[in-house]
């Protein structure tokens, strides 16, 4: 079938002065229909022409290739409607190719977003079709009102959520496919019309300032895949800055990826609602990076190898890592390693807590005031404590109420704990336990004293000033140096190696030394985590101003 698009495009708006050929994300509006029209040749006989009255859109329009329709200065008008400019547009066409068409297409210069597939699958619907004419639409379904005789009236029977209410479909600029048939003067809809629904996202037609604004940032989306594992052996910490980070990504287009092992995080992510994919191994890995060719791919899996990072370079524009000390992290375009401390950063590297996402809760909770007496100690040991420091503390705490009766035991046990039937509320002792805390800084806010894992946990308790005790889990997380004494903590090294009456002796000295603990709470509270996001954003997405 031979098909015409026509794109009308006047050099006149009012409410956008000149918006066609003004530019969006780096091109003239006008070329995005151009290009979505140029595309559809390659599987379709199809002519392309541009109606407008104006110059400076006739040598953006050639200089694209694409033929140019002269609107006379009748149809130019702001009280012309579209189907005198299709059908004079259509009728010029004809006569310059000596044919007769046999579908006629509106595309609006003002749908930036609408993508070629849709326009095809469009095409493709109408043409195995016997409908007359087929509109794009996007379904909105609202509770509306109307005037009816001067007098405010409900367009609806029943009051009730949005995805109950029936179909309300809302035409878009995207295009309109007809017969040729169909177009006259006065009209260009036949008497048997569909609509074929499009995203919303693709359904925006620009009018206002507003719609711009949404139409560039939908524009600059990227897609962006979170390759992350989280299971017993390394814990949850990767899963939770996965997610901190996707959370503030909002607008891009997000993918998380695990290898099947990482049940534990597969769960957490799918409980956040985030697309996630699983892969059994780098071959497999590769095949969805052809698949889905992102912009950006974070890596947070630890250290990665010269192999795997030339593998995913090939297919990604951009790759960051994190906690990367392996061989691959030269490959990588920004390495963020915010638990380890360095001196001289080399040209990819990023070192230190200045680049510690922190979550959203921590900055909108205030550290408690400064008490010299200690009624409230935290125990916490992250989201899965693979070395079940739990259990060891919990014993621990059997013994302390012997020696301070008053002192009151928290527990916050992790999403992916596997002993929670062992470790219970025991009141006599004064040990709480909490399970499937949502907001853990208003616990850690009400906190005198903590014992924790030398993982991501330290920054939080930094950020609400509470004095805390660390006990590493393993080597690896005994190398995040910010928890040390300079900073406020006191670091008794790996968990498992330390004998149970040093960290008691510990736990009773801080219980004892007020001027201690206020010490240490004044070095904790002299960081600050507020721009740490920020920061490594802009590393993801590319636009850091950060010179440090």
């Amino acid at each position: 079938m031979k098909i015409l698009i026509v794109i009308p495009a006047r050099g006149g708006s009012k409410r956008i002065p000149r918006k066609n050929v003004r530019i969006m994300c780096k091109k003239p509006l006008i070329c995005y229909s151009i290009e979505n029209a140029k595309a559809l040749q390659k599987d379709l006989d199809v002519d392309v022409a541009v109606s407008t009255d104006d110059e400076e859109l006739i040598g953006i329009v050639e200089k694209r290739g694409v033929e140019v329709v002269r609107r006379p200065a009748e149809l130019a008008t702001d009280r012309v409607t579209l189907d005198p400019v299709i059908y004079h547009a259509m009728q010029q066409m004809e006569e310059t190719h000596g044919c007769r068409y046999d579908i006629v297409i509106t595309m609006q210069a003002t749908s930036p977003t609408l993508k070629t597939e849709t326009v095809r699958a469009a095409i493709e619907f109408f043409i195995n079709s016997e409908w007359d004419t087929v509109i794009s639409a996007m379904n909105k379904p609202h509770l509306s009102w109307g005037v009816v005789d001067g007098k405010i009236t409900k367009n609806y029977e029943k009051r009730l959520n949005s995805q109950e209410l029936p179909a309300n479909y809302v035409e878009t600029g995207g295009f309109l496919i007809t017969r040729r048939e169909c177009v006259k003067e006065d009209s260009r809809i036949g008497e048997k019309v569909n609509i074929f629904e499009i995203p919303e996202e693709e359904a925006i037609d620009i009018d206002t300032y507003s719609d711009w604004v949404l139409c560039e940032n939908i524009l600059r989306r990227k897609k962006i895949v979170f390759r992350t594992v989280g299971k017993m052996q390394l814990g949850m910490g990767h899963i939770y800055r996965c997610l901190t980070l996707a959370y503030k990504l909002t607008g891009h287009e997000i993918l998380f990826v695990a290898d099947a092992q990482s049940d534990l995080g597969i769960a957490r992510i799918r409980e956040a609602n985030f697309p996630i994919r699983q892969v059994k191994d780098e071959a497999e890995f590769e095949e969805l990076l052809k698949e889905v060719q992102p912009d950006i791919l974070v890596n947070d899996i630890l250290d990665t190898t010269e192999e795997y990072m030339s593998m995913v370079v090939k297919y990604c524009k951009r790759v960051v890592n994190f906690e990367d000390v392996g061989s691959g992290a030269k490959y990588a375009d920004a390495v963020i390693n915010a638990l380890y401390e360095k001196g001289e950063k080399l040209h990819n590297e990023y070192y230190g807590s200045k680049y510690f996402c922190i979550r959203d809760e921590f900055l909108e909770e205030h550290p408690k005031e400064f008490s010299e007496k200690v009624e409230n100690i935290l125990v916490i040991f992250g989201g899965a404590d693979p070395s079940d420091l739990t259990g060891r503390l919990y014993e621990i705490c059997k013994v302390l109420h012997g020696k301070h009766p008053s002192v009151n035991f928290h527990f916050l046990l992790g999403f992916a704990y596997p002993y929670k039937d062992k470790i219970l509320t025991d009141e006599e002792n004064r040990i709480y336990v909490h399970t499937d805390v949502k907001r853990v800084s208003a616990y850690m806010n009400k906190m005198d004293l903590a014992v924790t894992s030398q993982g991501r946990t330290v920054y939080e308790l930094a950020s609400m000033g509470v004095p805390s005790i660390v006990l590493a889990q393993n080597e690896r997380e005994a190398e995040h140096v910010f928890a040390g004494i300079q900073n406020g903590f006191i670091n008794l090294g790996i968990g498992s190696e330390q004998d149970a009456l040093t960290i008691i002796s510990t736990i009773r000295w801080l219980i004892q030394t007020p001027k201690v603990r206020q010490e240490m709470r004044k070095l904790l509270l002299s960081k600050d985590f507020s721009k740490g996001q920020d920061r490594v954003i802009g590393l993801i997405l590319n636009d850091s101003d950060d010179e440090e």
